[in-house]
């Protein structure tokens, strides 16, 4: 089983982030964020690998001709923008500065960016193939648009996925409704297993590869 935590940025997890207005209640409440903190340090103690799957907007995407509603939206607010494709530091883009030992230490492979939600633009798939891995622990935002479709492409190719359901988190808004509700319905339907935190760490320091 290996780790793969999805868009653990400033834009999603910072208070001082472009969604937090919609997300915030929604991470403070699974405590995102400390949990996320606990797979990234259970993996390192434990020997697994971690992938993480980011999302970036360089100045040449927004020169797009159609995106969808929330596709418009992230644009327009500039969410995980880059000045370009060599540096992110301190912007919407960047980690959230407690990951940055777990994400910057050499050892955790950080994928190619996705442009829209799923891993179908970046190369996660190859990277987990390459060291035959066949089982994912998937967490991070956003729990009904990346991490949901990150789990449904997986499953599409063949993975097992284990998806922890309070290492994410969703947009709340009058009008679109709950977007945490609606993905931890579909986690139930479609992942091989949906775990807590708690159960996820447990079972890696068990099944220690160290």
């Amino acid at each position: 089983m290996k780790p793969t935590p999805g868009d653990p940025q400033n834009d999603f997890l910072s208070p001082e982030g472009v969604t937090w207005g919609v997300v915030g209640k929604s991470v403070e409440e699974n405590n995102t964020v400390e949990h996320l903190d606990q797979l990234f340090s259970a993996a390192k103690q434990t020997g697994f690998q971690i992938f993480v799957s980011p999302h970036y907007y360089y100045p040449t995407d927004h020169h797009w001709h159609f995106e969808g509603k929330l596709e418009a939206l992230m644009h327009q607010i500039h969410m995980f923008d880059r000045k370009d494709a060599l540096s992110f530091e301190g912007s919407g883009a960047d980690w959230l500065e407690q990951y940055k030992p777990y994400i910057q230490d050499g050892k955790t492979v950080v994928t190619s960016p996705h442009k829209i939600y799923g891993p179908e633009t970046n190369d996660l798939v190859l990277q987990l193939r390459k060291r035959k891995i066949d089982t994912v622990i998937l967490g991070g935002m956003s729990a009904n648009l990346c991490t949901e479709s990150h789990m449904r492409e997986l499953l599409e190719q063949g993975f097992e996925v284990v998806v922890v359901k309070d290492a994410t988190a969703a947009a709340v808004t009058p009008e679109l409704g709950d977007g945490y509700k609606a993905a931890v319905i579909n986690f139930g339907f479609m992942a091989n297993e949906v775990v807590t935190t708690a159960t996820a760490v447990e079972r890696m320091q068990k099944a220690s590869v160290k």
